[in-house]
């Protein structure tokens, strides 16, 4: 059973860390501050404005304690089109929630400027890290059938269908379906024993 346990990596002044694999970019928690300009960025990445994540969805998250990170480009280099008040520009984020010995993955969107470049692959390094720093064993999911690109990264990624749950997601006309998927994450041996 998945139960939401609170993160511990949403400090109250965000710390941005360079990304190795992402020249040019920048990792820290997403803030308040980041959210309606990160919305409208998702917003334009999806196929439909419904596949997007409300304001309510990242805030809720927020206050729910739940793991947050977004790569960021800093305000300079994007041009003065920060969104958020630290100076820099969310291009890509990802929310999970810690679970007793799983962690869940909320959400994961890439702005459409950026797609393509390795971004929600990185992101879901930072959340296998995660997963090892709180003894996951698991990492779940839910997408889209239609989102082919997603999909075709899961799997690549180990990532196996393991149900459907039905009329999950709201869509242009009715509901759709959501693929469960989950991540096996291989423990140290002395982790699984903790």
């Amino acid at each position: 059973m998945n139960r939401p346990v609170p993160s511990d990596s949403a400090p109250s002044m965000p710390v941005s860390t360079p990304v190795a694999a992402i020249e040019g970019l920048s990792v820290r928690p997403l803030t308040d501050a980041d959210i309606d300009a990160w919305v409208t960025e998702e917003r334009m990445a999806c196929p439909h404005a419904l596949h997007a994540w409300t304001p309510e969805n990242y805030r809720s998250s927020l206050r729910a304690g739940y793991w947050t990170r977004a790569l960021c480009q800093a305000d300079d280099v994007a041009g003065g089109a920060a969104g958020g008040a630290s100076g820099e520009r969310v291009v890509a984020a990802c929310v999970a929630m810690d679970g007793v010995d799983e962690i869940h993955l909320l959400n994961i969107a890439v702005a459409r400027g950026w797609q393509g470049r390795g971004l929600a692959r990185e992101l879901l390094q930072m959340l296998y890290e995660r997963c090892h720093q709180r003894h996951a064993e698991a990492l779940w999911l839910e997408v889209r059938p239609s989102n082919a690109r997603a999909r075709t990264l899961y799997q690549r990624e180990g990532f196996v269908d393991i149900g459907v749950r039905r009329d999950y997601y709201p869509a242009q006309e009715g509901r759709e379906d959501a693929l469960v998927m989950r991540r096996e994450i291989k423990l140290e041996a002395a982790h699984a024993l903790d």
